[in-house]
């Protein structure tokens, strides 16, 4: 063989091992981000859609068996067929010698076919009953008494719809997410002071710390909680653009360690590629709704009461969003 045939076989053998190695390196820690942040509920393992290949994940504590006799029936919508699904995302203020509450709670109904997300919040004050534990209080007050898989179950019974997956994520954590992602652009409704920082009317670009405060804001808002809700959608709108058009592959292992220290799910970590891979192209536009209500004082204590009506006007509405094009 001539020398400079050997010498460009040799190039190429080096270039090819080279950018392997980047790949595995790359790799490699998406991977065990991904298994480490894996969290099955008690409906998983007993519906048998539980990925027994994830490490790092464990059951959650036992509550009720209502949501997991439901999920036995049905299991998750299968992503590596592109199929619509729906998130539930709770957003968890957990801090130092305190179980908890889930000061947000969002689902997301993902519909490639469409090409949109349908996203509202439940306000956390909703009253519903527990499941798991027999009584009527504030929704949010689910994750504290008996954690994810309260949560999810209490959520399920309030729509009358099976959550296929969850994502839990500490609030704190989101604000180092959203600076590791460059910040969040917004479009501010109304301006207001909070926590020391001025929030300009229209178009406002935000920091983590800017953008946990203004996600949190509850009482200077004309439209209370629902108004809150509606800033919390705002940040996740802007997240998610953000995550769509991330390129910088510098920030990846900033980002993994921040996901893994702040975020739990039962998406598997073929889940999630096929998110990446097969979904995130897919989705043009998120649609945003809120869950209608009213204000109520029961023995002093304040409630969001959402009527019956209500319920199934926002039970079609995910219904609708979850079906096929062709359906």
């Amino acid at each position: 063989m001539k020398r400079w045939a050997k010498i460009v076989i040799s190039g190429v053998a080096v270039l090819a091992i080279g950018v392997g190695a980047y790949a595995y390196s790359i790799y490699r820690p998406v991977v065990d981000t991904m298994a480490s942040i894996y969290e099955p509920l008690e409906s998983d393992v007993a519906a048998g859609s539980a990925d027994p290949a994830a490490q790092g994940g464990s059951v959650t504590a036992s509550v009720g068996n209502a949501g997991a006799q439901q999920a036995a029936q049905e299991l998750p919508a299968d992503l590596s067929e592109t199929k619509p699904f729906n998130l539930l995302v709770l957003g968890v203020d957990e801090r130092e010698n305190d179980v908890g509450r889930s000061d947000a709670i969002m689902m997301l109904a993902v519909n490639p076919q469409k090409r949109s997300v349908l996203m509202f919040n439940i306000p956390r004050d909703t009253r519903t009953e527990i499941v798991g534990r027999g009584t009527v209080d504030k929704i949010n007050h689910a994750y504290a008494f008996g954690g994810v898989n309260m949560s999810v179950n209490t959520v399920e019974q309030f729509l009358d719809v099976p959550v296929d997956y969850y994502v839990k994520v500490n609030m704190e954590g989101l604000e180092r997410i959203i600076d590791i992602l460059g910040g969040v652009t917004v479009d501010n409704p109304f301006e207001f002071d909070f926590e020391g920082t001025d929030y300009k009317k229209g178009l406002i670009d935000m920091n983590g710390h800017e953008a946990l405060m203004y996600s949190r804001m509850r009482y200077d808002d004309p439209k209370g909680d629902i108004g809150r809700n509606d800033r919390q959608q705002l940040v996740l709108s802007a997240l998610i653009e953000k995550g769509k058009n991330i390129s910088n592959l510098t920030k990846v292992n900033a980002l993994l360690d921040a996901v893994k220290d702040n975020v739990k799910t039962n998406l598997t970590k073929d889940d999630m590629m096929d998110i990446v891979t097969k979904y995130r192209t897919e989705i043009d536009s998120v649609e945003k709704d809120e869950v209608q209500g009213s204000g109520k004082k029961i023995d002093g204590i304040y409630y969001y009461i959402v009527d019956d009506a209500e319920k199934t006007r926002i039970r079609a509405e995910l219904t609708n969003q979850l079906q096929n094009g062709d359906s």
